[in-house]
């Protein structure tokens, strides 16, 4: 395991990002959802208001993320579960992870997405998406308290892990940094609780 070894990406905000779509409330966004207007399953998500395309998942990642909610799931206890790119809605964002544990039971949503305070881990799998992972969506996570953040990194085989957010700011971010290489294992904490250790080796395809 190494420590801050990947180059830190900017956490300056966006004024405009470089692939926006439309500019919304989250409140519009989910009027939006319930006129049809956007049909369950379109591949876009909200991100500090815009509206933007999700990347295309090759098969690479497909495989990340299936073994990343196996491994999860076979550790985390009564209490909580593990969903897949499923959104969490924070005051401007609704972004949808590749992987998050979600406090409570799926029953407990059947009105609302979970909240930064329900989710106590969230995972993005990283190919394509490796600039937006570590700048956009890092932010957002960090603004939103999301306690843990994980990148399983495709391009450079490895999983980075985000912890101590910041909050809300100018440039929110994390102030923990740790990479973890084939070889080593990385711990899976919960509510501030090692709920224990999966090897990177089988989070990577």
């Amino acid at each position: 395991m190494s420590v801050a070894t990947a180059p830190p990406p900017t956490s300056k905000r966006f004024a405009v990002p470089p692939e926006p779509v439309l500019q919304l409330t989250v409140g519009q966004y989910h009027e939006m959802a319930r006129a049809g207007v956007l049909q369950d399953g379109e591949p876009v998500e909200l991100l500090e208001g815009w509206l933007v395309n999700k990347m295309t998942k090759y098969p690479p990642h497909s495989v990340a993320t299936f073994e990343t909610r196996r491994m999860l799931e076979r550790l985390v206890g009564e209490g909580w579960f593990v969903d897949t790119q499923e959104p969490i809605t924070t005051h401007d964002s609704e972004p949808e992870p590749d992987v998050s544990v979600v406090r409570g039971c799926r029953r407990d949503y059947a009105d609302h997405h979970p909240g930064p305070h329900d989710v106590g881990l969230v995972v993005e799998v990283a190919d394509t998406s490796l600039d937006r992972d570590r700048g956009w969506k890092k932010r957002i996570y960090a603004a939103a308290r999301i306690g843990v953040y994980w990148i399983v990194n495709l391009v450079d085989r490895q999983v980075e892990v985000f912890t101590d957010p910041s909050g809300p700011g100018d440039q929110p971010d994390y102030g923990t940094h740790q990479v973890f290489l084939p070889g080593d294992q990385v711990p899976v904490v919960l509510d501030r609780n090692e709920v224990g250790r999966i090897a990177v080796h089988d989070l990577l395809p």
